[in-house]
């Protein structure tokens, strides 16, 4: 990690995650009637919770809507959550200003081209490992782990070290 990444980490106030591609493997898995499923990884879930006992705020935001990811978010804890919501850069603005919060403050992690305005804004852009090539070029901060294996964990633990 550079002194620059490190120096943008100790500022983060909130944290915001893409659901696809970060939150999960980016796959899309649909049962027999119909409904969709998402895998989450574990280890993902206990950096969450740990950079909250933190003090760091966590957000979601995502396009895509789906009652799974509102079943684990609750289940961690996370409260705010943004679903079907194509402008996240947009979203991202109104939640840092409901929370009183400067983009400076805002660690954003992505992995495709819809992510890359709020990446641009926040004071810390993470790419997941497998994040397409747009996301790449903007994030201050590239995980090993590809998305839905343990990025959210890794990011999470630099956050904490940082700290």
């Amino acid at each position: 990690m550079t002194p620059d990444t490190l120096e943008r980490a100790r500022r983060v106030r909130l944290l915001v995650l893409d659901v696809d591609g970060v939150l999960t493997d980016g796959g899309l898995y649909y049962g027999a009637g119909g409904e969709s499923l998402q895998r989450f990884h574990v280890h993902d879930g206990a950096g969450i919770k740990a950079v909250m006992a933190s003090g760091i705020a966590v957000a979601v935001i995502s396009a895509r809507s789906t009652p799974a990811v509102t079943a684990r978010m609750k289940e961690l804890g996370v409260e705010t959550v943004v679903q079907g919501e194509e402008n996240k850069l947009e979203a991202l603005t109104g939640l840092a200003g409901q929370m009183g919060i400067g983009l400076d403050a805002v660690a954003c992690i992505g992995d495709d081209t819809t992510d890359v305005p709020m990446m641009r804004r926040a004071g810390l852009a993470i790419a997941v490992a497998d994040a397409r090539q747009p996301a790449l070029e903007v994030a201050h901060y590239q995980t090993a782990a590809r998305g839905g294996h343990g990025a959210v964990r890794e990011a999470c633990d630099m956050l904490l070290l940082a700290r």
